[in-house]
C-alpha cells in the first residue's frame, strides 16, 4: 500500500515587518534558524498582510473623506464611512451590500468582501489592502530563495476570504509563482475508467486553505507556512504562472448577469 501524505509547518522567527523589511531575506534567515532547509517541491505560503506591510501598502483611514456614495453604503451596511471609502477606492464594482459587508470586485479582479481590506494585525487607524501585484511579489521571493537554496520551489500569497452561500472564511490564493493555480485533469480517468470531462482543481486555493490552519487568524504569529511533500509539484510546475487563471470572467458569472 502506498501512503500519501504532506507536511505543513509554520516558520518561526518572522518579525514584525515594515517598509525597510526584505521579506525574501527574512524568510531565508527564518528557514536557516529553524534548520528545516528547503527541499525540491516545497511550497511557501505567505500571508498577504506580511507583503502589504513590507511594501508599505497601507490605508490611513483618518485621512479619507467619505463620498456621498460611501456615506450611503455605510448606512446600508453598518460599516464606518471612511472604511467604505477605502473599499470603493480599491474596487472596480460594488456587487452586493449586506449587514456589515460589502461585496465588490477589486481592482485586481477578485470578488470578495470589503475589497479584501484587512484591519487586523496592523496599527490603529490603518488598514491593509491587497498587495498591488501579488504575483510579482511571489515571483521575486521564489527566484531569490531558489537561488539561495538551489532548489525548485513555489510561492503562494494567501488571503482570508469568505465564500458564496457558506459561513466562515478560508485561506485563498491571491498570487502565485512556480506552480499553476489550476490543475486541469480533463482527459484523465476516474476509478471506473470514465474519462474526466470538466474536472479542474483549484490547487493553490486548497494549499492556501491548508496553510491557513497553521497561520491562524489571531495572535499565532505564523504568517509563513511551508508545505512539503506535495507529490504533484512537478506536474504543476510553471515558472510563468499567475493567479488570473482562477478568476471567473463575467461571461461565466451567472450571479452577476
Amino acid at each position: 500500500m502506498i501512503i500519501m501524505s504532506i507536511e505543513l509547518f509554520g516558520l518561526e522567527n518572522i518579525p514584525i515587518v515594515d517598509g525597510d523589511s526584505d521579506i525574501s531575506s527574512i524568510i531565508k534567515e527564518a528557514i536557516e534558524k529553524q534548520g528545516c532547509g528547503l527541499n525540491h517541491g516545497d511550497i511557501i505560503l505567505i500571508a498577504e498582510t506580511l507583503i502589504s506591510k513590507a511594501e508599505e501598502n497601507f490605508i490611513r483611514l483618518d485621512e479619507l473623506t467619505p463620498s456621498e456614495e460611501a456615506i450611503k453604503l455605510a448606512e446600508q451596511s453598518g460599516k464606518d464611512s471612511k472604511l467604505v471609502e477605502a473599499i470603493l477606492n480599491e474596487s472596480n464594482e460594488v456587487v452586493r451590500v449586506g449587514p456589515n459587508f460589502i461585496i465588490t470586485e477589486t481592482k485586481h479582479g477578485f470578488v470578495c468582501a470589503n475589497a479584501g481590506i484587512d484591519e487586523s494585525n496592523v496599527g490603529d487607524g490603518l488598514a491593509t489592502p491587497m498587495p498591488e501585484n501579488a504575483d510579482k511579489s511571489a515571483r521575486e521571493i521564489r527566484e531569490f530563495l531558489e537561488e539561495e537554496f538551489e532548489e525548485e520551489i513555489a510561492v503562494i500569497i494567501t488571503d482570508t476570504q469568505g465564500r458564496a452561500f457558506r459561513f466562515g472564511a478560508i485561506g485563498t490564493a491571491i498570487g502565485c509563482s512556480g506552480i499553476s493555480p489550476i490543475w486541469r485533469r480533463v482527459g484523465e480517468k476516474d476509478l471506473y475508467g470514465r474519462e474526466l470531462e470538466t474536472t479542474e482543481i483549484a490547487t493553490c486555493d486548497e494549499l492556501a486553505s491548508a496553510a491557513s490552519l497553521i497561520m491562524g487568524q489571531a495572535d499565532e504569529g505564523l504568517p509563513v507556512v511551508i508545505v512539503r511533500g506535495f507529490n504533484s509539484f512537478d506536474t504543476l510546475r510553471n515558472v510563468d504562472s499567475n493567479i488570473k487563471s482562477v478568476l471567473m470572467t463575467k461571461e461565466f458569472d451567472v450571479f452577476r448577469k
